[in-house]
């Protein structure tokens, strides 16, 4: 197999996945409109001279969206690593060294098992306490929460949403470092692990007792608020838009599509950056059951997303759907 392979459909990207077996594949999330992707294919390329075993893959992301949309990727460039067809890790940004350090760490793991007596590294301890306080409430879990991928996430996933308790997530089948680590980090040995305001409260068994007695709402305070919020946010402007970037400058190639779209139109609008406040990122993926942006929104209701929003100027509904006539 090539070293350096472009892909341009789901099934080619399934197949290649597939036939890679145990050896180790990248594979580059990119758009031509962005000029650090131009510069990480070619550092993929002189990557790709180096490590003759791996598997070096392009694919455009706005030209098979659903797989962009399997695996929540949202801006470009992004990286995900595989191996015996699962994903083992992500990168998110145009980071060379980076890169270049995640390909050998998991090429040395293939060879070289890890002890595991091991400690993890200082510098892996404060990468964990900025997860763990990247948002109010954290779940680390197996999958995401619109795929779990196994039956305890699927549980604590369910009994989180029933209370309507706003969380972000990590999917530690991503990360093995983040995975490991945070076991002797938490001294919590099973997954998943839920974590308020940087302290962590337990995995199922604890929230379940804690949904049973009440107390669950209790150390999620500003969940309850948080609707009042988004329905405020989405009824901010007649016409909503929530994206990543704002009018003048969108940050990936979903929300600068759909700005085109909206101002061929003439249709005043307005916009709000989910770059700019987690909490909204990650609440309104649950407030609308959409999970990925730009959301579209007007007079407080979903529209949807990017290609819904293509389907409706292409059916000459747009102009209706923006008055809220549809």
């Amino acid at each position: 197999m090539a070293a350096l392979v472009e892909v341009h459909s789901a099934g080619e990207f399934d197949e290649l996945i597939r036939n890679s077996g145990n050896s180790l594949a990248v594979v580059h999330f990119w758009a031509p409109w962005a000029p650090q992707c131009s510069q990480m294919n070619k550092v993929m390329a002189e990557l790709a001279k180096e490590h003759g075993q791996v598997t070096f893959v392009k694919l455009e992301a706005e030209a098979v969206p659903e797989v962009s949309e399997k695996y929540e990727i949202s801006s470009v460039p992004t990286f995900l690593f595989f191996k015996n067809s699962q994903k083992i890790d992500r990168l998110d940004g145009a980071h060379a060294p980076e890169l270049t350090k995640k390909v050998q760490r998991h090429l040395s793991s293939s060879s070289i098992p890890a002890s595991s007596n091991e400690k993890p590294p200082e510098d892996l301890s404060v990468r964990l306490k900025k997860l763990i306080n990247a948002a109010p409430c954290m779940l680390f879990m197996k999958g995401s929460p619109q795929e779990p991928q196994c039956g305890f996430s699927k549980q604590i996933v369910g009994i989180l949403n029933d209370h309507k308790i706003v969380f972000s997530s990590f999917d530690i089948f991503s990360d093995e470092e983040v995975r490991q680590g945070l076991k002797t980090y938490s001294n919590w040995p099973t997954f998943p692990q839920l974590y308020v305001a940087g302290e962590l409260v337990g995995g199922l068994d604890i929230v379940k007792e804690l949904a049973q007695s009440g107390e669950l709402d209790k150390i999620c305070p500003k969940a309850k608020n948080l609707d009042d919020r988004l329905k405020a946010l989405t009824n901010k402007a007649t016409v909503m838009l929530f994206m990543k970037g704002n009018k003048q400058m969108a940050k990936c190639g979903f929300s600068r599509q759909i700005l085109e779209i909206l101002n061929s139109t003439g249709v005043e609008f307005e916009t709000f950056d989910i770059l700019e406040d987690e909490e909204v990122r990650q609440g309104l993926k649950s407030y609308s059951n959409w999970p990925t942006y730009p959301q579209l929104y007007v007079k407080g209701e979903l529209v949807g997303g990017l290609d819904i929003v293509k389907e409706l100027k292409e059916s000459g509904e747009l102009s209706n759907a923006l008055k809220g006539e549809n």
